[in-house]
C-alpha cells in the first residue's frame, strides 16, 4: 500500500454539513477533496430556519450578512379556524439582541440560499465542491483511507488521511461502515414544496385545518423570493402528484372555502416518510459521519441543518489539529460531545411534532441553540472547580471591550478565526508564553483590553488573575484561577497548541 496521500481529508456530500467542513478546514490550511454524487447542487427549502448559535458560527466564517441579506424574519402564523375567522400570532417571541447573545431570533434562509453563500465562502479560500463526482467504495487502514471515486473523468483513487461521511440520512458511508442507525419511522409522511402562486397575504405564515392530519396545510412565504413553501401531511401510501396541476388539486382541497389559491410553478417538491434515527457510532477508525448521515428526525423545531453545521464545526479544528501533530484521541471528543447532543435535539424535535399534530406547535429559546454546552466533555477543565455561572464547555458568551488604542471591540471580534484564544482578567499577559495557534489578551493595567463596563467581568463571572481559554469552535475550554495557571499547559499540549520555540 502507498502512502502517498493526495489530500488530508475527502468529505462525502457538500451539503450544509460538508460545505462548512469544507469552509473550516480550507481557512486552516488542510487539503480535501470534498465530493458529491449530484449532479449539480441542491436549491431547494428543505432548510430554512437559521437558529442563533448556527449565526453566531455564520459570523466565524465571514457570512453571517450575507446569509441574512438573503433571508429575513419569520412572519406570523395565521390560523384559520373551521367558522371562517383566524388568529394571527408569532413564531418566536420577540428577544433583543444583548451584549453577550448578539443574535437571538432565528432567521429564515432558504436551504439552497444558504448552501449557495457558504459556496462563495468556500471559493473565496481557493476550493469547490466536485459535483458528479460519486464515492463506490473505500477502505482503511493505519494510516489511511482509499476511496475510489467515479465522475466526468471516470474511476479515480484518493488516497487521504481521513473520511467524513456528509452524505445524508441515506448515507453510503454508513451502510459501508455497517453502522447501525437505530430509531423508529414516527408514522408521518409530508410533502413539502417550493411553489409560486397567487391568492395568499405574502408577509403572512398561513395555517390551514390544524390538529386535523388528513388536512392539515402551510403555506409559508419564503423571504426574499417570490416562493412559498408547502408543508403539509399525507397518506402513507401512494404516489402523490407533485406537478403543477396535482398540487393545484392538493391546496385547492385543503384550502377553505372562499380562497382562490393558483399554483403556478413548482419549483422543487419531495414527499418523504418522517424517522428519528440516530447512528450508533460518530467514528470508526479513520471515517466519521456527520449531519445527516449521523442523525436524523422530523423538521419541526429547525435543527437540522443548524446541528448539522456545529457536527462540522466541532469536527474541523479537531482534524486540524491532529494532522498537525495532536493526540489522536482528541477525535474520540467528537463524537463524546456532538452524540448526546443529537439525542436530545431528536426527543425535542420528536415532542415538537406531536405537538404540531395537536395544532399546538410553540418554539421557545429551547430550539435557538445557544444554551447546547460540553459540561462533562474531557476538553472541560476548571480549576478550582467553579459553581454557578458560565462553566466550561459552556458556549463563550459575546462581550462589549475595548482596546488599549481607544476604539471598542467585542470579543467575537477577538474569537473570530481558526485559533485558540486566551483571556486574562486583571491578569498580566506576558505571564503567558506566546504559542502557535493561540492569540493572548488581558484586560487590566498591563493588558491590551479594558473590560469598560464590567460586561466581561460579569458575564463570565470573573475574579481577579482569572484566565478564560476558548476553543476555535467559540466553546469554553478551560477557566482557571491565577494559581492553577499551569493547568494549561498540560491542557494546551492536549489539543495540540504547543510551546513556541
Amino acid at each position: 500500500m502507498t502512502n502517498t496521500f493526495t489530500a488530508d481529508v475527502v468529505v462525502c456530500g457538500a451539503g450544509a454539513a460538508g460545505l462548512a467542513l469544507a469552509i473550516d478546514l480550507a481557512r486552516r490550511g488542510v487539503s480535501f477533496r470534498l465530493i458529491d454524487k449530484a449532479g449539480t447542487p441542491f436549491g431547494g427549502s428543505r432548510g430554512k430556519g437559521i437558529q442563533p448559535r448556527t449565526l453566531e458560527v455564520f459570523e466565524d466564517f465571514g457570512i453571517v450578512d450575507r446569509i441574512a441579506a438573503v433571508g429575513g424574519r419569520y412572519p406570523s402564523q395565521r390560523e384559520y379556524r373551521p367558522d371562517g375567522t383566524h388568529a394571527d400570532k408569532a413564531m418566536f417571541a420577540d428577544a433583543v439582541a444583548s451584549s453577550d447573545e448578539p443574535y437571538r431570533v432565528p432567521l429564515m434562509v432558504m436551504q439552497g440560499r444558504t448552501e449557495q453563500v457558504m459556496r462563495e465562502r468556500l471559493a473565496e479560500l481557493g476550493r469547490h465542491p466536485e459535483y458528479g463526482c460519486e464515492l463506490k467504495a473505500f477502505t482503511q487502514d493505519a494510516e489511511g483511507i482509499t476511496a475510489s471515486v467515479v465522475g466526468d473523468g471516470g474511476e479515480q483513487i484518493i488516497r487521504a488521511r481521513y473520511l467524513v461521511g456528509a452524505d445524508g440520512g441515506r448515507s453510503f458511508v454508513r451502510h459501508a461502515l455497517g453502522t447501525g442507525f437505530p430509531g423508529k419511522t414516527l408514522g408521518v409522511r409530508a410533502v413539502v414544496a417550493d411553489l409560486t402562486l397567487s391568492g395568499l397575504d405574502r408577509a403572512i405564515w398561513h395555517r390551514f385545518n390544524d390538529g386535523d392530519m388528513a388536512r392539515q396545510m402551510a403555506l409559508c412565504p419564503l423571504a426574499k423570493t417570490d416562493l412559498f413553501q408547502l408543508q403539509a401531511p399525507i397518506p402513507a401510501e401512494g404516489n402523490p402528484d407533485l406537478s403543477v396541476t396535482g398540487l393545484q388539486t392538493f391546496v385547492t382541497a385543503r384550502a377553505p372555502a372562499g380562497f382562490d389559491i393558483v399554483v403556478h410553478h413548482v419549483s422543487w417538491a419531495s414527499a418523504y416518510v418522517m424517522n428519528a434515527r440516530l447512528a450508533d457510532a460518530y467514528r470508526t477508525g479513520r471515517v466519521f459521519l456527520v449531519g445527516d448521515a449521523a442523525h436524523i428526525h422530523p423538521p419541526t423545531g429547525g435543527q437540522g441543518l443548524n446541528t448539522s453545521v456545529q457536527d462540522a464545526y466541532n469536527l474541523g479544528w479537531k482534524l486540524a489539529a491532529v494532522l498537525a501533530g495532536a493526540p489522536d484521541a482528541l477525535l474520540d471528543t467528537y463524537e463524546e460531545e456532538r452524540r448526546p447532543i443529537a439525542a436530545a435535539m431528536l426527543g425535542l424535535s420528536t415532542g415538537l411534532l406531536e405537538a404540531a399534530k395537536r395544532g399546538d406547535l410553540r418554539r421557545g429559546r429551547e430550539v435557538q441553540q445557544l444554551d447546547l454546552a460540553y459540561p462533562t466533555s474531557s476538553l472541560a477543565c476548571e480549576a478550582p472547580e467553579r459553581r454557578g455561572g458560565v462553566l466550561a464547555g459552556d458556549r463563550a458568551p459575546d462581550a462589549p471591550l475595548t482596546g488599549a488604542g481607544g476604539q471598542p471591540v467585542r470579543l467575537f471580534e477577538l474569537l473570530k478565526g481558526p485559533h485558540w484564544t486566551l483571556i486574562g482578567y486583571e491578569a498580566d499577559r506576558t505571564t503567558q508564553a506566546p504559542r502557535q495557534g493561540l492569540r493572548i489578551h488581558a484586560t487590566g493595567p498591563r493588558g491590551d483590553l479594558t473590560d469598560t463596563h464590567g460586561h466581561f467581568r460579569d458575564t463570565y463571572g470573573l475574579k481577579q488573575g482569572n484566565w478564560v481559554l476558548v476553543r476555535p469552535d467559540g466553546y469554553i475550554g478551560a477557566i482557571v484561577s491565577a494559581e492553577h495557571t499551569g493547568d494549561l499547559e498540560g491542557y494546551l499540549r492536549q489539543v495540540g497548541v504547543g510551546r513556541e520555540a
